[in-house]
């Protein structure tokens, strides 16, 4: 009677002794049949010792035997976890691939036994083992799966650093009859029982990308970095925001180039929706680059390719898609003679109809950001201002005190004798 186990390294034919444990041979069949071993990790690898594997959760202190698991299916009444070990003296751990189901010890009272966890012995005459775990079987195909398996790097806890599963088990005899109420699932199962942050048993992290492709994946996460801080500083509205499709960035161009001018050139693709010429803030002196937004995107493409490398007012211009965000927040441009645009009435913020501008005070949008408010309401609808002190009135009050303090020092003792009745 033998099992095929298809591993990540490998496959292994397990031949069972039915005749001298059939419980346990029994139990691990039907664990099969219902797919409770596929994506099982081997948990615990010691080299030259074994390799532990069939908990589900691959944390040692999970598994159940097959009637456990029928029982809590069905909801029926509560059956004991584990069962009597089989424990054959003639059966010991003296070969390599030897397999033996792993007996749990007895914790608060509850009865150990044998559950779903089995190891396999990856060296010969293993006698510690013998009389404590129940042997059920041998590896009779794949040895140089288990010289794989022992080779293996682990942690300190003897943990795969890279992920070894069981990926499909085939039976390929079974004498035994199911029980009652066993349900063989329609179909295996396609995602790992435990939640393993190791590398995954598909994954090489040894494989390199070629190298356009590495270039570009190093470009894509420095430019999710740089969007997620220009976020962080209060740059761009969210990290993810894509530029408008419609809008051209113009740079190159002559100082003397007007708004106007550069409207006409551009305007014999499309309508026009704004086009500025980006100044200095003190000064208001063109900085040589501009903003066109166009009404439609083709109309944009179509001046993409045409006005490339064009001379206007003496100078070649460069042409490309605009990167920037900032028009999606209130305005591109410092220019102090056309300061900010107004929001739409139909809100929004970060070109999403959704999103709304953060506020750090109440009636902030009211006011346009120029002052404060406290962040409590006043009775009577205003809202709280600190009085404003009058140093000219503080003054003269001092000087008025200090003309009575003189005036006091200045009265002679006979002035002040009280004055008999």
């Amino acid at each position: 009677m033998s099992v095929l186990f298809e591993t990540s390294l490998g496959d292994i034919v397990i031949d069972l002794e039915v005749d001298s444990c059939p419980k346990t041979c029994e139990n691990f069949l039907k664990l099969c049949k219902v797919y409770y071993y596929n994506l099982n990790a081997f948990f615990n690898v010691s080299k030259d010792f074994l390799a532990q594997t069939g908990d589900p959760t691959a944390t040692g202190t999970g598994g159940e035997s097959v009637w456990s698991y029928i029982a809590s299916q069905s909801e029926r009444a509560s059956v004991p976890r584990y069962f009597t070990p089989e424990l054959n003296p003639k059966l010991k751990h003296a070969h390599r691939g030897t397999v033996s189901m792993a007996v749990a010890p007895s914790v608060n009272g509850n009865a150990g036994g044998c559950g779903s966890q089995f190891f396999i012995t990856l060296a010969d005459n293993i006698e510690y083992l013998d009389g404590k775990h129940a042997v059920f079987g041998h590896i009779v195909e794949g040895l140089d799966t288990l010289d794989k398996l022992n080779d293996v790097f682990t942690d300190q806890d003897g943990r795969p650093f890279k992920d070894i599963r069981i990926r499909h088990v085939v039976i390929l005899d079974d004498p035994f009859p199911d029980p009652e109420g066993l349900v063989k699932p329609p179909s295996s199962p396609t995602r790992p029982p435990d939640n393993s942050t190791r590398i995954a048993e598909d994954e090489d992290p040894l494989a390199t990308l070629p190298e356009e492709e590495e270039e570009r994946e190093r470009r894509k996460r420095a430019a999710e970095a740089s969007a997620l801080t220009l976020e962080m500083v209060g740059d761009l509205p969210f990290a993810h925001v894509r530029p408008p499709e419609n809008v051209l960035f113009v740079c190159k161009l002559n100082p003397v180039t007007r708004d106007e001018d550069l409207e006409l050139i551009f305007s014999r693709f499309g309508t026009i929706m704004s086009c500025q010429i980006i100044r200095d803030k003190k000064t208001g002196d063109s900085l040589q680059y501009a903003f066109i937004e166009f009404d439609k995107r083709e109309d944009a493409e179509q001046a993409y390719f045409k006005m490339q490398n064009v001379l206007i007012d003496d100078r070649r211009i460069w042409v490309d898609f605009s990167q920037s965000v900032a028009r999606l927040n209130t305005t591109w441009s410092n220019n102090p003679k056309m300061g900010l645009r107004r929001q739409r009435d139909n809100g929004g913020y970060g070109g999403r109809e959704d999103l709304e501008a953060t506020r750090r005070y109440r009636g902030e949008e009211r006011r346009g950001g120029r002052e404060y408010d406290m962040v409590f309401d006043v009775p009577g609808g205003g809202s709280a201002r600190p009085r404003k002190r009058s140093r000219s009135g503080h003054r003269e009050r001092e000087m008025e005190r200090s003309r009575e303090r003189r005036h006091r020092r200045s009265r002679s003792p006979r002035d002040r004798r009280p004055h008999r009745q």
